[in-house]
């Protein structure tokens, strides 16, 4: 079994992302996706406010979440995988001081990058509709004392910009390159409308960048190659794994209401299968293991410590 993703795994990660490689990143709302993407050998997992809005509140992504809510679930998914996570951490949770204090608690709890941006509060879905966001200048601060808080040097900042809607995509890319200089070490122009507009990112941001796909959004999906030949670091599934999930679990629910059973259901997991991916062999050779340990009642063995 591996172990929780730390220091090592954020100095490996800082080194993909600056590498010119496109990573596709797939979203988890919980551990158990966090393991689907683990094992089919993806090297980071993203971890979805809203996903987790939707899974563990079921309510719409429009800022419900605190800080402790979605540390808890980092620190959760952080013992369940060892790949990287990104971690979306809204808008900070507040002003500079608070954004100080999130990217402390969430680097406690595991991440390996975490993502802010500049809506204003209540922050909404990307490809929602009525967006606002802060003044620049308020922004630059929040990444500044991002940076300034984080004890881990390779643990990523990335800048998030929603003013695409707001003001246009000359005033987004404006924005990207001011989020860089001010610290970010990724940027991350949110909701691009076309392919024309995808490019036109690639051109004018420099460093690494996030291109997020998300299904019935805003933005085109590229091919891979054309991502890697535009520069993109991180081409982002946020909730891809959630909505195929709800269209099977509607699927199974609707066969079960309808024949009282369930043949003819959609495919399933076998059982096996499902007690793999929450690694039930290992658990049960570390409880043999114990059981067949010496007895602490054992002479000798009562004062003893590791």
């Amino acid at each position: 079994m591996t172990m929780p993703s730390g220091a090592g795994t954020r100095a490996e990660f800082r080194r993909l992302i600056e590498s010119g490689t496109t990573l596709i990143v797939p979203g988890a709302p919980n551990a158990l996706t966090a393991r689907l993407i683990e094992d089919a050998g993806f090297r980071a997992t993203y971890v979805t406010g809203a996903g987790i809005a939707n899974t563990y509140l079921g309510l719409p992504d429009i800022g419900l979440l605190s800080l402790p809510e979605i540390a808890s679930h980092v620190t959760a998914i952080n013992g369940a995988v060892a790949t990287p996570l990104i971690v979306d951490a809204d808008t900070g949770f507040g002003n500079a001081i608070n954004m100080w204090h999130t990217v402390r608690t969430l680097e406690r709890a595991g991440a390996s990058a975490i993502q802010i941006d500049d809506q204003t509060f209540p922050k909404r879905c990307g490809h929602f509709e009525g967006k606002s966001t802060v003044p620049v200048d308020e922004m630059i601060e929040k990444i500044r004392a991002g940076v300034e808080a984080r004890s881990d040097p390779d643990l990523l900042i990335i800048a998030r910009t929603d003013v695409r809607a707001e003001m246009g995509l000359a005033e987004a890319c404006h924005r990207a390159q001011l989020y860089r200089d001010a610290g970010a070490d990724v940027t991350f122009v949110e909701a691009p409308q076309s392919e024309r507009e995808i490019e036109i990112i690639a051109g004018e941001v420099p460093g690494p960048k996030v291109l997020n796909i998300v299904q019935g959004g805003k933005t085109p999906e590229l091919p891979l190659e054309q991502m890697q030949e535009l520069g993109f670091a991180i081409a982002l599934y946020a909730n891809l794994p959630l909505v195929v999930s709800m269209h099977a679990i509607r699927q199974l629910l609707e066969v079960l209401s309808r024949n009282g059973g369930i043949a003819d259901s959609p495919p399933f997991a076998s059982w096996d299968e499902r007690q793999a991916v929450v690694r039930k062999g290992y658990f049960d050779a570390l409880g043999d293991r114990y059981a067949s340990a010496p007895s602490a009642q054992e002479p000798g063995l009562l004062n003893h410590r590791p």
